[in-house]
């Protein structure tokens, strides 16, 4: 039995070793009960933080009212990729051209939701929970998905970052913050992870317990991290920015057969309310460049088919430049899902109207939470119904 001199002993090291945990061991408190079987279809997430400015990354170019609006910030419709009669992308996705002629590409438009919210905190938690404008939930979209698997290992799903974002949190978090898998074990070699480690097998208060195992299998998933890790080198062109470097590891970890199914990473920096137009080309440069090497890689590897990248921001901005040379914050913004097994391609629908506006904004035609929903049934092949917790107009994209 365990005396209260020992449990309070045991307590003061359990307190001081929760408060010095990384913070990947802080998001992980997930029940993993041994091996399950790897889904072979995958899901990337990227997200650009801040507001990425649609109307500049997919140019309304044939509707003379983007350039009366945007007398400073317009792109000349020469410069532009045009993707269709309507259409064009920014110079700056160019290294995605190949992407979109090959049909690997899929743009949704007017992407939004009702009652849209322009704070940078609360739109982004209700993109990373799903969630509508009025409800506020503490457990993200994808964190749900993953407790409703039968079984989950802590690197079913990966953020390449240090801090997990809402989006993969549940009550019991499934998923790792690791912002470089290779040093991920290094990071357990603190010596007061050490000290508990070693002290797990004695372990026989429920809570003493209970953290020895989260630290044991968090050991095992960094050991299988840093094993897969070592398999495989990139050598694709990836741009020399965190950034690419997350979508490099990505390449990596997939490519040695990491039995992960969901990653997630963002570009920070899109919140251009000054200076906005050589900035944003910036952002969607490396973006495009990083995208683009990572396809290659995984066309290589044999995993472009069973992979599906989502891109999204938690709004777009303000048709009408502001008197910086940027754009403030919006509503309904394009949304892009890329990858080898799309059975669609190109743009699914219309263009916003930009005559007909709520204050200022575009009017939002799709609900983000119809995208998710395609996901999860369509390619995850889980239960959407119960992850979203509704039923919602069925997207026939996948």
């Amino acid at each position: 039995m365990l005396n209260r001199r020992s449990f309070l002993k045991k307590s003061a090291v359990v307190t001081a070793g929760a408060m010095l945990l990384p913070a990947f061991l802080k998001a992980y408190q997930n029940d993993w009960k041994g091996k399950t079987e790897f889904k072979d279809k995958r899901l990337i997430i990227l997200q650009l933080t801040g507001g990425n400015d649609g109307l500049n990354t997919l140019v309304p170019f044939e509707d003379d009212i983007y350039y009366q609006k945007r007398p400073r910030l317009a792109i000349p419709k020469q410069e532009l990729i045009k993707l269709d009669e309507l259409q064009g992308w920014n110079p700056a996705m160019q290294p995605l051209q190949t992407l979109w002629e090959e049909g690997e590409c899929l743009i949704l438009n007017a992407v939004g939701y009702p009652d849209p919210d322009r704070s940078h905190f609360r739109s982004m938690d209700i993109w990373q929970t799903g969630s509508a404008a009025n409800e506020f939930w503490s457990k993200g979209w994808l964190g749900r998905y993953l407790e409703e698997l039968p079984q989950t290992k802590p690197y079913t799903a990966i953020e390449l970052d240090n801090q997990l974002s809402l989006a993969l949190k549940g009550d019991k978090m499934a998923a790792l913050a690791v912002n470089n898998p290779k040093q991920f074990k290094r990071q357990l070699n603190s010596p007061i992870i050490q000290a508990l480690l070693e002290q797990q097998h004695a372990a026989e208060h429920e809570q003493l317990a209970y953290l020895y195992q989260t630290l044991g299998e968090t050991e095992s998933s960094a050991n299988y991290l840093m094993e897969k890790a070592q398999l495989y080198t990139s050598s694709g062109d990836y741009p020399k920015t965190g950034f690419g470097k997350d979508l490099k590891q990505m390449a990596e970890l997939i490519a040695a057969g990491c039995e992960t199914q969901i990653y997630y990473a963002s570009l920070t920096g899109f919140d251009t309310h000054a200076n906005q137009k050589n900035k944003q080309a910036q952002l969607l440069g490396q973006y495009a460049q990083a995208v683009a090497a990572l396809r290659q890689e995984l066309r290589k590897a044999g995993e472009w088919e069973n992979t599906l990248i989502m891109t999204f921001s938690e709004f777009g901005r303000r048709l009408a430049e502001n008197g910086s040379g940027g754009s403030d914050h919006g509503t309904a913004n394009n949304l892009y899902l890329m990858g080898g097994g799309l059975k669609k391609a190109g743009i699914y629908n219309a263009p916003a109207s930009l005559s007909q506006l709520d204050q200022g904004d575009l009017i939002y035609d799709i609900d983000f939470r119809r995208v998710y929903q395609a996901i999860l049934s369509d390619w995850l092949q889980g239960d959407a119904q119960a992850v979203l917790g509704r039923s919602l107009p069925k997207l026939d994209i996948f």
